[in-house]
């Protein structure tokens, strides 16, 4: 259908109700014919008013909305005082995805996308686990719009400690070490990121909702209650790591930075030799840590804020 509708003589408000019924409609019509997306919101680090205008806007046009809780968190968490903030930025319900759901789940999810908009938020920016970028490669297998909205990660908001980006080598993670797992696998790349002067960014390790290794064996699902690394665990567990190598790529002197909370308002900043900041009260989570290389002068005269004295 055609509509031609006259809008009379004044300003805007002289439409005929008649001819604003027809606009309306056109407009329900082109939402109808509209392919549906599926949304990919960075959330940024903070807490909700982090998002941006455009992710906003993204949120409050789809029907479901999940947010990712397994590989970073807000300022808040996971608790329900803080879904609520989320949800009555949003005007709807948000619902929370565990690594469990995304990972086992992840068609369902997907299957609700050909039927209407679907947001998944994440904490940081989108692409910041390789969990996100599978969820990417499976809904364009199945021939779903998808659109990414980005926002800050730690990967670039870790320049606040004056360790400048373009000098750091290659990321590390540090997993929580068990009586029968203590892996190293990491220990080669900071002694390769040292050999060349750069700096070294750990990520440190996240546990939420995982299931004990005691109740997969008996075949019944019991969850472990919620971990976060801190410097002060990852510190003792890679000088253990150095012990045990003796390949000398660090030691108890060598400089980091210990960075907790990282873009909320209560932020922590701390640099100092891994035996300094063992003693080093970081605070709630989450944490970060980094080990410095080669420095130049404009670092070093941001680190000195930082320095324990």
């Amino acid at each position: 259908m055609l509509y031609l509708v006259g809008l009379g003589l004044g300003d805007e408000r002289d439409i005929t109700l008649r001819g604003l019924d027809a606009v309306r409609e056109r407009e329900r019509e082109r939402e109808r014919e509209r392919e549906r997306m599926l949304y990919l919101v960075g959330l940024g680090l903070g807490d909700e008013r982090d998002i941006t205008l455009r992710g906003l806007d993204a949120v409050r046009r789809c029907s479901r909305v999940y947010v990712e809780a397994y590989t970073s968190l807000l300022s808040f968490g996971v608790a329900s005082d803080g879904l609520s903030k989320l949800e009555e930025l949003y005007g709807k319900e948000v619902t929370v995805a565990d690594r469990e759901m995304v990972e086992e789940k992840a068609d369902e999810i997907l299957s609700e996308a050909r039927e209407s908009d679907v947001a998944f938020l994440v904490v940081g920016d989108p692409f910041g686990a390789t969990t996100h970028t599978d969820l990417v490669v499976r809904a364009k297998n199945l021939g779903l719009e998808v659109k990414v909205i980005h926002n800050a990660s730690v990967m670039n908001a870790i320049g606040v400690c004056g360790l400048q980006l373009y000098r750091y080598g290659e990321t590390i993670s540090i997993p929580f070490f068990t009586d029968t797992w203590r892996p190293d696998s990491f220990y080669p790349k900071i002694q390769n990121n040292r050999r060349l002067g750069l700096h070294t960014l750990c990520l440190l390790d996240i546990r939420v909702k995982e299931p004990s290794f005691e109740s997969l064996c008996r075949g019944k699902k019991c969850y472990e209650p919620p971990r976060f690394m801190t410097v002060n665990t990852a510190i003792d567990q890679l000088l253990e790591v150095e012990e045990s190598r003796g390949e000398s790529a660090y030691g108890a002197d060598s400089l980091c930075v210990g960075i907790a909370r990282l873009g909320s308002p209560d932020q922590k900043i701390v640099a100092g030799s891994m035996k300094q900041l063992l003693d080093v009260d970081f605070g709630p989570p989450l944490h970060c840590l980094i080990i410095v290389g080669e420095t130049h002068p404009v670092e070093e005269e941001m680190l000195q804020f930082y320095l324990i004295k």
